[in-house]
C-alpha cells in the first residue's frame, strides 16, 4: 500500500493560515476599526510572510497557531503606538493598547476564545451589511473570514481577479464611507441581516457542492467553511436563533453526508441513483435530522426548511427506487411558490422524471422561463443530457454535452464532458 505523502512546511502553513485567518482578521478589524479592514489584512499577510520565512528555516514551532497570534498582536500594537497613527484608529480597543497599564489585560481580553468568536460574528454581519452589494458581500466574506486568496475567489465564482479586486474595493469603500459599526445588529435590523448572512452562507455552500469551474466536482473547503459560519451563529447567545438557521444547517449537513459517494476515482460526479449508500456519513445525516427537528419547533417556514426536508427524504431512503419521489415533487411545488427560480424548477423536473417519465421532465425543463440563468450552470447541461439518454435519445444527449463543451466557462470540465459524450455514444 502506498504511504501517504507528508505535507510540506508551506502546505502546513497554508492550512494553519486558512484555519486561523478569519479569527485574526476579525480581531484586528475590531482593533483598528472597520474603516481599516485592509490594514487588518496587511498585518495578517505580514505575519504569514514572517511565518513562511521563520518556519522554513527553523521548522514549525510547538504551537504554530500561538506563534501566529503573538506576531499579529505585536504588529498590531506597534502600528497603534506609532505617533503618526495614534489619532487614526478610533476604535474603542485602540486606546487600551497604547497604555502600558492596560495593554496586557486588553490583549488577553481581545484574544480570548469567547471574544474571538464574538468578533467573527461581528465580522459576518459587517460583511453582509445591506449597503454592500451581494457579490461584494460574498467576496469580502471569503477574503476576510475564510482566508481565500484573490485567485481562489475569482476561480470559485467564474470571474477575473481584477473583478474580485474591484468588488473588494467597493465593499471596503462602502464600509469606510458609511463608517459601518463593528457590531451585531439588534431588533428588526438583526432579522434582515440574518437573512442576508444565511443567503451568503448558502451561496458559498452551493458553489462548493456543485463546483462550477474547478476541475474537481466538489470543493469541500467551501462547504466546510459554510457549515462553520452557520454554526458560529447558533453557538452564540448574542442573537436569537430563528428556525431558518437550523434549517440551513440541516440542509448542509444532509447534503454533505453524501460527499464520499458523489465522485468516482476520476473525480467525476456519480448520480444519486448510482451512489454507494453504505459510505454515506451517518453521523452527518443524524446531525442534519436533529437540526431539522430544531427548525420545525416553530411555525415559521423558509425555503431552507423545504430543501432540508427533500434532502432528508434522500438521506433516509433505503434505496433510490424506494425514495418518496411523490412527496419530493409536492415539496418542490411548495418551494416554487416561495421561490419560483429556474434552479428550483430544474430540480423539480428531475423529481418529475421519477414520478412520471423522462419525457415529462424534459418538457418541464424546456418550458422554464428565464433560462439564460442556465448559460453557465453546468448541472443544467448534465441533467438535460441524462434525461435525454433515459428517454432513449442519446444523440440529443450528446448534442447537449457538445454545447457545454464549447462554453468557455466549462473549460476545466472538458474531461468530464468528453467522458459523458463517450458514454452516451455507446447507448
Amino acid at each position: 500500500m502506498k504511504a501517504a505523502r507528508t505535507p510540506s512546511v508551506n502546505e502546513k502553513i497554508h492550512y494553519i493560515f486558512k484555519k486561523e485567518s478569519g479569527k485574526l482578521i476579525a480581531v484586528l478589524t475590531k482593533t483598528f476599526g472597520t474603516a481599516h479592514i485592509d490594514l487588518a489584512e496587511d498585518v495578517l499577510q505580514e505575519a504569514l510572510i514572517e511565518a513562511i520565512e521563520q518556519w522554513n528555516k527553523k521548522g514549525l514551532p510547538t504551537n504554530p497557531e500561538g506563534w501566529l497570534y503573538k506576531v499579529a498582536k505585536n504588529k498590531a500594537v506597534n502600528i497603534i503606538n506609532k505617533e503618526k497613527t495614534k489619532q487614526k484608529y478610533i476604535s474603542d480597543t485602540a486606546p487600551l493598547l497604547q497604555s502600558e497599564w492596560t495593554k496586557d489585560a486588553a490583549l488577553n481580553h481581545i484574544f480570548s476564545e469567547k471574544e474571538i468568536a464574538d468578533d467573527q460574528l461581528r465580522m459576518i454581519f459587517t460583511c453582509c451589511h445591506p449597503s454592500i452589494s451581494s457579490d461584494s458581500q460574498i467576496a469580502l466574506t471569503l477574503k476576510t473570514l475564510c482566508g481565500f486568496s484573490i485567485p481562489e475567489i475569482a476561480t470559485a465564482f467564474l470571474t477575473t481577479e481584477e473583478n474580485i479586486n474591484k468588488r473588494l474595493g467597493r465593499a471596503r469603500k462602502t464600509i469606510r464611507d458609511a463608517n459601518l459599526p463593528f457590531m451585531i445588529p439588534v431588533g428588526t435590523d438583526l432579522t434582515e441581516r440574518i437573512k442576508s448572512v444565511l443567503e451568503v452562507i448558502y451561496l458559498l455552500f452551493n458553489e462548493g457542492y456543485n463546483a462550477t469551474v474547478q476541475p474537481t466536482a466538489i470543493r469541500r473547503e467551501l462547504c466546510n467553511e459554510s457549515i462553520h459560519l452557520a454554526e458560529l451563529l447558533i453557538k452564540t447567545d448574542a442573537i436569537e436563533h430563528p428556525p431558518s438557521i437550523f434549517a440551513l444547517l440541516a440542509l448542509m449537513y444532509l447534503n454533505a453526508s453524501r460527499f464520499n459517494s458523489r465522485i468516482d476515482e476520476h473525480d467525476l460526479l456519480i448520480t444519486l441513483e448510482h451512489q454507494d449508500r453504505s459510505i454515506w456519513d451517518r453521523e452527518m445525516i443524524n446531525k442534519g435530522i436533529l437540526y431539522l427537528e430544531y427548525a420545525t419547533k416553530d411555525n415559521q417556514l423558509s425555503s431552507y426548511h423545504i430543501l432540508a426536508t427533500i434532502s432528508a427524504y434522500h438521506a433516509t431512503a433505503t434505496s433510490f427506487e424506494f425514495t418518496e419521489w411523490k412527496e419530493i415533487v409536492k415539496l418542490y411545488d411548495h418551494l416554487s411558490q416561495l421561490e419560483n427560480s429556474p434552479i428550483v424548477l430544474l430540480n423539480r423536473a428531475i423529481a418529475i422524471s421519477k414520478t412520471h417519465s423522462p419525457q415529462n421532465a424534459i418538457s418541464e425543463i424546456l418550458e422554464i422561463e428565464n433560462k439564460e440563468i442556465f448559460e453557465n450552470y453546468f448541472p443544467y447541461y448534465t441533467t438535460l443530457a441524462a434525461l435525454y439518454c433515459e428517454n432513449n435519445e442519446a444523440e440529443k444527449a450528446i448534442e447537449i454535452m457538445k454545447i457545454a463543451l464549447e462554453k468557455p466557462a466549462f473549460k476545466k470540465k472538458e474531461h468530464e464532458i468528453n467522458t459523458s459524450i463517450n458514454r452516451y455514444s455507446k447507448k
